[in-house]
């Protein structure tokens, strides 16, 4: 049985929140050394560092944050401030030879460590969500990790089945429902030519409950669903494809069945127009690009991703290592302090939807996902 620790189900106006440093090749940890300089981070959390104090001490030293990091042996030692940065040290020590802008097998590790380490500590309530810095994909493989990413990685140290990546905006002039707007995936991290396959009935009813269930707890009532079509035109007829009868309509019907206010399948185009414009509280995108580039472009930087499904919170910045910027001072950080605001929110939620639950579910999966 997981130990429980007063940080996390103590009632704190802000809840502890461990950020992983992600790759340290990349812009992960000036993002979190940055996110320290914003009044807002520690306004919305109490932030906690899990991945190595060296690492850390350079970004803030490239940062220009007047902060110190001070390395700490467990979360319950930390106590974060202005002017103080709580690292816990779980990754090699070699993670701070790796060179800035490389695919590095120690990045890798060092970001799959940290990650592992900052996911146990929710999965025992140790604290109450995490929020992660980007890692490098190829990077990761060459350490010899099989996930395609963060989301992956999660679901299957969470043990759960069903699980989606959101990106998640909250409200403001790109999204104007007053619950924000969340885009839901149903494909991930695959090759287009292999979308078509993956697409199933069941995993968009999967995908749609999974947007219904955080959406209603973002927004108190029951969410507006748009569930969007696969080809153009919502494939005109079937002039251009028959997957919207096939497989899309079907899955829509069931969760219209469930209570869900589900509508689609609907061309893409315009149903992210709509929804921008508060038609929609959340969408249901068939493939990885059909929702990114759509949220990405309403903003970049706003733009939150959070994995549902799981049995903790998690969230993140929407973007990767960005290479190109990494270690230069250039680091955009205003999307690490929205993932913070963000993950405190959820926490908070999920804290009073789980006090309200009878005892022998609290440890059943946030909002809807199954556990083996």
């Amino acid at each position: 049985m997981a130990n429980s620790s007063p940080q996390a189900d103590a009632e704190p106006s802000r809840p502890l929140l461990a950020f992983t440093m992600g790759d340290p090749a990349g812009v992960g940890p000036e993002t979190i050394a940055g996110a320290w300089a914003n009044p807002t981070l520690l306004e919305c959390c109490r932030p906690v560092v899990i991945g190595l104090a060296s690492v850390m001490k350079r970004a803030v030293a490239i940062a220009g944050v007047d902060a110190r990091v001070h390395e700490i042996r467990d979360v319950d030692e930390a106590q974060p401030a202005p002017d103080v940065i709580p690292c816990l040290s779980v990754t090699d020590p070699d993670a701070l030879r790796v060179a800035p802008a490389t695919i590095d097998a120690r990045g890798g590790e060092a970001a799959y460590r940290s990650l592992v380490a900052a996911a146990r500590l929710a999965i025992d309530r140790r604290i109450a969500g995490l929020v992660t810095a980007p890692l490098h994909k190829a990077a990761l493989a060459k350490a010899g990790y099989k996930h395609p990413g963060h989301t992956e990685l999660l679901a299957e140290l969470c043990g759960v089945r069903d699980f989606a990546m959101m990106l998640y905006l909250g409200p403001g002039e790109q999204a104007r429902s007053a619950s924000g707007l969340a885009i839901v995936h149903v494909t991930l991290h695959m090759s287009l030519r292999n979308v078509f396959g993956a697409l199933t009935s069941d995993a968009i009813l999967v995908k749609t409950r999974l947007a219904h269930q955080v959406m209603t707890l973002l927004k108190g009532s029951s969410p507006r669903v748009g569930v969007a079509a696969l080809n153009p035109h919502a494939g005109e007829e079937g002039l251009f494809g028959d997957e919207e009868e096939r497989i899309i309509r079907p899955a829509v019907e069931l969760a219209r069945g469930e209570g869900i206010d589900a509508q689609g399948p609907l061309p893409a185009d315009t149903l992210i127009a709509s929804a921008r414009d508060g038609a929609y509280d959340a969408v249901v995108a068939m493939y990885h690009d059909q929702g990114h580039i759509a949220i990405k472009l309403l903003a970049m930087h706003r733009a939150v991703n959070v994995t549902l499904g799981l049995p903790i919170v998690r969230t993140s910045v929407a973007h990767g290592t960005a290479f190109d910027l990494a270690w230069q001072g250039k680091a955009e950080t205003s999307g690490m302090v929205e993932a913070a605001r963000v993950a405190a929110q959820l926490a908070t939620l999920r804290a009073h939807d789980l006090r309200g639950r009878p005892a022998d579910s609290k440890r059943a999966t946030f909002k809807g996902g199954n556990t083996r």
